[in-house]
């Protein structure tokens, strides 16, 4: 498997994303929205922990199937509208470190739980 990080020069340039992947000769892993749930489905604290939370259960799914962060080529991350997407960011950092992938971000207005206040789904490629 190889993924390309596209980051064309006529556009901005982030160190905390990717504009683009390509992705050749690979297996798609699809890992479903996560939230800040515990082992237990409990989801406690603010944004920062819950935004935590979800991404190691998405490294835990992608671990499940043979693959790593390093495999990811697009993330999505839904954010309550009522909370700050600074925050999201500087907790993403902490699980997730210095992996820039393409990343989409949307405010929300609600989830199907209602003490959910982020939720984050991911692409990922294997060989």
């Amino acid at each position: 498997m190889a993924v390309t990080h596209l980051n064309p020069e006529s556009m901005h340039s982030s160190p905390a994303f990717s504009e683009g992947a390509v992705a050749t000769g690979s297996r798609t892993v699809y890992v479903g929205g996560q939230n800040g749930n515990d082992a237990s489905g409990v989801i406690t604290g603010g944004l920062i922990p819950q935004t935590e939370q979800a991404l190691r259960n998405v490294l835990t799914v992608l671990t499940d199937a043979g693959a790593s962060q390093d495999n990811v080529v697009k993330l999505t991350i839904y954010l309550h509208a009522d909370t700050d997407p600074q925050e999201a960011f500087a907790a993403s950092e902490e699980v997730w470190g210095d992996h820039p992938v393409p990343v989409t971000v949307m405010m929300v207005a609600g989830f199907a739980r209602p003490e959910a206040l982020v939720e984050i789904d991911a692409i990922a490629v294997l060989d």
